[in-house]
């Protein structure tokens, strides 16, 4: 792999063969690794994960490369979170957080993520750790956990800006931006991108405010000759919610639209839009954005959507934009049923994220195979499909009754030894609390 050409033979070699793994396994850690694919080793898969310091960014500008030449210019640069459910308090960063997953808080990592979306393919070509805050207060913690010393809390929207402004630097073509509503309702993330010259659209809360003429809020006058000056902004438009806005529009300003074709049929959803101006009650000035509203067909739940796209934008292409972000959510399904991104045995920083740079890498290759057969497959090759081919084709130890055997053997031994260490250190525990 070219991006590991300046290290060790053998590292790259074990890189290879994890990837391999990723492919080829039904649980993608170093154990099952070592007993399937073709010329591995727990011990070599194992220092590469976690203690040879190869270079993300190295990993970073080849997928950007590889992006690039696949996606091309028009494809959406779309940011969205994953959580990893996690046992025990050794895993860096692990905390009771919101799992999407499992739809409720549990003990879990979480990593912020972006992906490349056109044409029904996606891949992942950047991402980070979310260390939540009380991490940073026990620095021994953070120690053993392998994190950077330089390494200081960063909220996820800020770890996404970082991400976006990365990418931008290293050269990634993209037309757009998409946030989910966890981003879309940080006022300052926004006006950062729109002052960036980003554009973007980005999902926002039910109670978001809006102005439809601008508040165009100036400094309250000063009433007595004594005392402070004001320096409270106040708006001299009515404020209202998106979601009373929406709910006072008639049935027929509504319009339905198929924004991509589906499993099932068309997806289809009814839509509105209107320009609006927005303001945090900070800014000197409010700013003049799309508010999109979706609804599905025959149903009553709305989502509410921010885009700084151009003033003559049509409903079709805003439509078009937030429907981007369903592929972002099929990317992280695949990446973790056929790649094994939720399979990884790694508690520290540099583990993980070595670990999410390979399944990124994994589900570059799965994207740029189904973008270059969609023509000859009607866009019907899946992830899965490929992952049975290549489970045919790659070699793997167990060949004959002989291997299966030598596996049973090697497998037996490792239990045997994690049995002796645990039992030595029970008995360590037990004298030193006599």
């Amino acid at each position: 792999m070219p991006c590991f050409q300046r290290r060790t033979r053998s590292v790259e070699d074990a890189a290879k063969r994890y990837l391999h793994g990723l492919f080829q396994c039904d649980r993608r850690n170093m154990e099952q690794m070592a007993e399937q694919v073709a010329g591995s080793h727990y011990q070599r898969l194992h220092h590469m994960l976690s203690e040879s310091n190869w270079s993300r960014a190295e990993v970073r500008r080849q997928l950007i490369t590889d992006a690039n030449a696949q996606f091309g210019h028009g494809a959406a640069l779309v940011f969205d979170e994953s959580a990893f459910a996690k046992k025990g308090e050794k895993s860096v960063g692990v905390a009771r957080q919101w799992n999407g997953r499992l739809g409720k808080t549990e003990n879990s990592q979480v990593g912020v993520f972006a992906a490349l979306v056109r044409d029904r393919a996606c891949a992942l070509v950047d991402g980070e750790l979310f260390v939540p805050k009380h991490w940073f207060d026990d620095p021994q913690r953070c120690q053993e956990a392998g994190m950077p010393e330089s390494l200081e809390f960063r909220t996820k929207g800020q770890i996404a800006l970082e991400l976006l402004l990365r990418l931008r630097r290293e050269g990634l073509h993209y037309s757009h931006v998409v946030f989910d509503a966890g981003y879309g309702h940080l006022p300052w993330l926004l006006n950062n991108l729109d002052d960036e010259g980003e554009t973007f659209l980005a999902e926002i809360h039910a109670d978001q405010g809006i102005y439809l003429e601008n508040p165009q809020p100036p400094l309250a006058e000063r009433t007595e000759p004594r005392g402070r000056a004001p320096k409270m902004l106040r708006a001299q438009a009515d404020v209202q919610t998106v979601t009373a806005w929406a709910q006072a529009q008639p049935e027929s300003a509504w319009r339905r639209l198929s924004v991509r074709a589906g499993e099932k049929g068309d997806v289809v959803a009814e839509y509105l839009s209107c320009r609006v101006f927005v303001w945090d009650g900070k800014a000197p000035q409010a700013r003049r954005w799309h508010l999109l509203v979706r609804r599905e067909i025959g149903g009553k739940k709305l989502k509410f959507c921010f885009a700084n796209a151009k003033p003559q934008a049509s409903l079709c292409r805003l439509a078009s934009m937030q429907a981007d972000r369903h592929f972002v959510e099929r990317a992280f399904e695949d990446a973790k049923s056929t790649c094994g991104m939720a399979g990884y045995q790694a508690r520290g920083w540099q583990a993980w994220h070595h670990h999410m740079a390979l399944v990124m890498i994994a589900l570059m290759f799965l994207a740029k195979e189904r973008l270059a057969h969609r023509d000859i497959t009607a866009s019907m090759l899946s992830c899965h499909d490929l992952i049975d081919i290549l489970r045919h084709k790659l070699p793997s130890k167990v060949k004959t009754d002989d291997d299966m055997a030598d596996m049973i053997t090697e497998r037996h031994r490792r239990r045997l030894e994690a049995m002796q260490s645990a039992y030595q250190k029970q008995a360590k525990t037990l004298r030193a609390s006599k």
